[in-house]
């Protein structure tokens, strides 16, 4: 039994993943793969992608924004395969460049309408995208006070219903 759920679940991550990949990258491809396809109870998995312009490549010759955004791809497959009412991501779009930023925040916008997405970030293009802001600050010294702005309007009473 449990080698045939991981066998499925496999098989539908990874399918998602080869759908989301490209969409992160605007291109390119990557799959999954399975070690030891023969013992699904004690494999490995390895990711194998290519970037746009590039040959394919294990994920560690990979520069450090695109291993992130291939990681928050496979984050984002494996969540598309088994939803969660919500989703708590930590500082996972620091390595990304503006470009990629913008393709991430779009993501988490898509998946957002199902779930709720709890984003701990210092990048100014994510928090522009977010309907709520929470931080920390310092009004006087040792003196710490959280901060909340909705960013996003709040639904009319018309449309609420």
């Amino acid at each position: 039994m449990s080698r045939q759920r991981f066998g499925e679940t496999f098989e539908r991550v990874s399918r998602t993943f080869r759908e989301v990949y490209p969409k992160l990258f605007r291109g390119g491809e990557a799959e999954l793969v399975l070690t030891d396809p023969e013992d699904l109870l004690e494999t490995g998995i390895d990711i194998v992608a290519r970037p746009p312009g590039k040959r394919p490549q294990h994920i560690s010759l990979l520069s450090g924004g695109e291993k992130a955004l291939t990681a928050v791809a496979l984050i984002f497959s494996i969540f598309l395969v088994k939803p969660s009412p919500f989703c708590v991501l930590d500082e996972v779009d620091a390595p990304l460049d503006e470009a990629n930023i913008g393709r991430f925040s779009e993501l988490v916008r898509q998946l957002a309408s199902s779930s709720q997405f709890l984003i701990v970030t210092h990048n100014k293009s994510t928090m522009e995208s977010a309907d709520h802001l929470y931080g920390v600050t310092m009004s006087s010294p040792g003196v710490s006070k959280v901060v909340s702005v909705r960013l996003a309007p709040e639904p009319s009473p018309a449309r609420a219903a």
